[in-house]
């Protein structure tokens, strides 16, 4: 196996300095080491079998930071008879994507295969990942993209269609505890030196590092490099790791996709009246640092598209929370979030508005032509009334009930219904009301259905 003659000078840094964080020292070598997805890489396993037989074709690895996306690819690389290139999305652009391309097509006339690793290839825009695609379809390539953000969105649909996309999960609390206590007592993690840790402080860094294992490693060596030596034996203690840790930090991306699950959490537990869930899901965002008025503006299109007329105040607390955001900012707003999210999850819920303006919205759309009548136009000029804009116009206001007969709906929808009230909270009065319209209208229409 030749290994990297293309691009040497781009390998990582910390694979060529003197020091290696203890993450990088304890890179499995082979996949019996490797910790977490069993799914993918334990014996029999589709990925597992692609690695030992040699026939690896063109993928994407996709999950979250320190679950062993790179890791993966250099064992791949160690085990394939393959050249193999570690090329960066971030420090890469078009001219050395060619350059690769040119020495791969030269290897492939040359009986050679040549593997290319692009981490976090997400980063590429639209003509740098198009560079690629001529070459994965020759197999003058086989690429293999790592990235934390969902391919669906992030990779050209031609390029995605060719690579086959394998999910890498979070590691378990169990998986990183393991890796800790292999560090301890590998020759590769500490050396001559001996390490105290209980369980109990492994299990704190575990769930710290929220399925991180670069995150669990290089905390336990901070915590060791900072912990108490008595008689050759360093003793780290939850104090010294307290320091270190200070308030955890929650995996948030803003922009990718974790903010998009959290706020769909948000919504569904509020929409399945479920008040604790509902909090759990708010304080997650916002403690993550969630912009306040985003979230309020999520509160806000709840209030009308699942409670709506089943509880129409649940629409001015919603307002009243974004104005108190507006106002106030974090942290203190948090409290006017958490009141109009238990409010929400907590009223009845109707879909009945959000549902009567899509029929009416599809309507629209396919019938943009259906002319409105002419008793309802506005007449304001002297040919529109000759036109007959405005006549037999019927003024509701000044008829005892309050209704007329006048048709409002073009020819072609008159008797269509939009609106179904639910029986849900306060939408059962409107459905009251609804009916005793079109209860009169039924006596007194001259045509079934006009309005």
């Amino acid at each position: 196996m030749e290994q990297g003659s293309l691009f040497d000078d781009e390998q990582p840094k910390e694979e060529n300095a003197g020091y290696q964080p203890l993450a990088a020292r304890m890179r499995p070598q082979t996949l019996a080491d490797f910790a977490g997805q069993q799914n993918l890489i334990a014996p029999g396993r589709v990925l597992f079998n692609l690695i030992e037989r040699d026939q690896i074709t063109s993928m994407i690895f996709w999950g979250p930071p320190g679950v062993g996306k790179t890791t993966l690819a250099q064992l791949i690389a160690s085990q394939t008879q393959a050249q193999f290139v570690n090329f960066s999305a971030v420090t890469s652009g078009i001219k050395e994507i060619r350059q690769v391309m040119r020495e791969a097509e030269l290897n492939k006339a040359g009986g050679h295969k040549t593997i290319v690793f692009v981490d976090e290839i997400h980063r590429f825009n639209k003509a740098q990942q198009d560079a690629f695609l001529p070459y994965v379809e020759r197999g003058s390539i086989i690429l293999i993209g790592a990235t934390t953000e969902n391919p669906s969105f992030e990779i050209n649909s031609a390029l995605l269609s060719r690579l086959r996309v394998f999910v890498l999960h979070a590691l378990s609390e169990d998986d990183l505890v393991g890796l800790q206590k292999r560090a301890l007592t590998d020759p590769r993690g500490f050396g001559d030196f001996k390490v105290q840790a209980d369980d109990d402080l492994l299990h704190k860094i575990a769930v710290y590092a929220n399925g991180d294992a670069r995150t669990a490693l290089n905390t336990l060596e901070m915590a060791v490099t900072n912990g108490q030596v008595v008689d050759g034996v360093t003793t780290v203690s939850s104090d010294d790791l307290q320091q270190i840790m200070g308030k955890k930090a929650l995996m948030y991306d803003k922009h990718g996709e974790e903010h998009y699950n959290l706020i769909s959490a948000l919504h569904k537990s509020m929409r399945n009246s479920d008040v604790d869930a509902a909090l759990y899901w708010l304080s997650r965002m916002l403690e993550a640092g969630e912009d306040p008025l985003y979230v309020a503006r999520r509160l806000v299109q709840f209030a009308s598209e699942d409670v709506g007329l089943a509880d129409s105040r649940a629409l001015e607390i919603a307002v009243a929370a974004f104005q108190a955001s507006q106002f106030l900012g974090m942290p203190e707003c948090s409290v006017n979030l958490a009141h109009a999210t238990a409010y929400l999850a907590l009223a009845p819920k109707s879909a009945s508005v959000y549902d009567a303006y899509n029929a009416a919205k599809a309507d629209a759309v396919n019938m943009l032509a259906e002319p409105v009548p002419l008793q309802i136009r506005n007449g304001v000029t002297k040919l529109m009334q000759e036109e007959g804009y405005g006549k037999d116009y019927q003024y509701a206001q000044d008829a005892p009930d309050k209704l007329t007969t006048m048709q409002t709906m073009p020819d072609n929808l008159v008797g269509k219904q939009y609106y179904h009230p639910t029986s849900q909270g306060s939408e059962v009065r409107w459905a009251q009301r609804l009916e005793q319209i079109r209860q009169w209208h039924r006596q007194h229409d001259p045509k079934p259905g006009s309005k």
